[in-house]
C-alpha cells in the first residue's frame, strides 16, 4: 500500500494530512471552509483515495494561506506516496460532463510542475469557497506533487458544478496516473530514465 503522511506547520497554517492511493474512497477533512472540504471529500470519493486532512489556518485575515497550503500538502502527500513512481501510468485525463457543465482535465507525474487553469467562474464566492483560490490550490499541489496539470470548464452555467467538475476529473485524472501497470513494474515512465 503506498501512502504517505505529513505535518506542516508555519505561521500562517498548521496542517496534519494523511493519503492511501490504494485506498476505499474515505475521508475525513477539516480545513474551516466547508465548501473547500466537499471538494476534498469528493476528490478522495472519486479517486479511491483515503484521505485525512487536518487544517487549521489563519482564516481571519483570508482564506488565501488555507487553501494554497492544503494543495502544498496534497502535492507533498502524494509525491511522498509514489515513491521512486517505478511502474505508475505517470499520465491521465478526465472529461466530465456534469449536468450543463462540461470540464476536463490532464495531469502528468513526470517530475515537471507546471499548471494552465481555465474555470470560467463568473462570482468571487461559492458556498463559503473564494474561487480565485482555487487555482493557488492547484498551483501549491503541482509544483510539491512535481505534476503537470491542466485543468478547463469547456462550457457551464452553474458555477458549483464548473469548480465540482474540475475537482472530480481530478481525482479520476490522478487515479489513472497514480495507478501502476503490472507489466512496467520496474521501470520508470520515461525514456531518460530519470523523472
Amino acid at each position: 500500500m503506498r501512502s504517505a503522511a505529513i505535518e506542516r506547520n508555519t505561521k500562517e497554517t498548521q496542517i496534519r494530512g494523511s493519503l492511501k492511493i490504494e485506498g476505499k474512497g474515505r475521508y475525513e477533512i477539516t480545513t474551516g471552509i466547508r465548501f473547500f472540504d466537499h471538494m476534498l471529500e469528493l476528490f478522495a470519493k472519486h479517486g479511491g483515495f483515503d484521505l485525512k486532512i487536518d487544517a487549521r489556518g489563519d482564516l481571519d485575515v483570508d482564506q488565501h494561506h488555507t487553501v494554497e497550503d492544503v494543495g502544498i500538502v496534497l502535492g507533498q502527500l502524494f509525491a511522498k506516496a509514489l515513491g521512486d513512481r517505478k511502474g505508475i501510468n505517470r499520465a491521465g485525463y478526465f472529461v466530465l460532463p456534469m449536468d450543463e457543465t462540461l470540464a476536463v482535465l490532464a495531469v502528468d507525474l513526470g517530475g515537471r510542475p507546471a499548471l494552465v487553469y481555465k474555470d470560467l467562474v463568473k462570482v468571487r464566492l461559492v458556498g463559503d469557497l473564494q474561487t480565485e483560490l482555487c487555482e493557488d490550490f492547484f498551483s501549491g499541489f503541482t509544483v510539491h506533487a512535481g505534476a503537470n496539470l491542466h485543468a478547463k470548464v469547456l462550457y457551464g452555467r452553474s458555477n458549483h458544478h464548473k469548480i465540482e467538475a474540475i475537482f472530480k476529473c481530478f481525482a479520476r485524472a490522478m487515479k489513472y496516473a497514480a495507478s501502476k501497470d503490472a507489466r512496467l513494474k520496474d521501470q520508470l515512465p520515461s525514456t531518460k530514465g530519470l523523472l
